[in-house]
């Protein structure tokens, strides 16, 4: 098994540290039950597998959009989308081909009131994986490398909204469970668990 040591992106200390500033002064209106964000999301892999191969995939960071529906002012719902993204296949470190992977998410979230401009909230829920292009080199065809193309999995979050000028900027970090059965030609050659920590930043608007 294959054990990566993950480091907290450079921009987390930052970003916190203009949020508790901000969260002192700012104010802002609960207007709608709709919030868009837009965030940049880092994707930190756990690389976790049972086949002996030492698999793994790069971390990368990329776009993402999200939409919460406010119930009330607590409880909401919140949905993230993002187009497929391209991640290098490796074994022992070394590409042996190249994957995307689609990966939208369902959460319910508790937001706590009460506390100026310090918004912050938890959220469970589910994820869904949707795996698409995975191509093999030649050098590893002989075995008929195959993956299970989907994955359901536990999500946890935990962020926070700091009102900023009519706008929501935020910070979000969510725990996923994703993983896939690896074969060869049909015979199961064990399990690889991505399981991803996803960093994010970004900014939201209340409708």
């Amino acid at each position: 098994m294959k054990t990566t040591t993950r480091t907290t992106p450079t921009f987390t200390v930052p970003v916190l540290v203009a949020l508790l500033a901000a969260a002192g002064a700012a104010q802002a209106q609960d207007t709608g039950n709709w919030l868009v964000r837009a965030r940049a999301l880092h994707l930190d892999s756990a690389n976790k597998d049972s086949t002996g191969l030492n698999l793994s995939v790069n971390n990368k960071t990329f776009p993402e959009v999200d939409i919460t529906y406010f119930f009330s002012p607590s409880f909401a719902a919140e949905l993230v989308l993002t187009y497929p993204q391209k991640h290098d296949l490796r074994s022992n470190g070394g590409k042996i081909g190249t994957l995307k992977h689609l990966p939208p998410t369902l959460l319910a979230q508790y937001h706590f009131t009460g506390l100026g401009g310090f918004r912050p909230y938890v959220g469970a829920g589910l994820n869904y994986t949707r795996f698409s292009d995975v191509k093999f080199d030649p050098a590893v065809a002989a075995l008929q490398p195959s993956i299970k193309k989907s994955s359901t999995g536990l999500a946890l979050q935990l962020g926070v909204d700091v009102p900023v000028g009519g706008w929501l900027f935020n910070v979000d970090v969510k725990k996923v469970k994703l993983e896939t059965d690896v074969f060869a030609g049909a015979t199961k050659a064990g399990t690889f668990k991505v399981d991803p920590v996803l960093f994010s930043v970004g900014l939201g608007k209340r409708f």
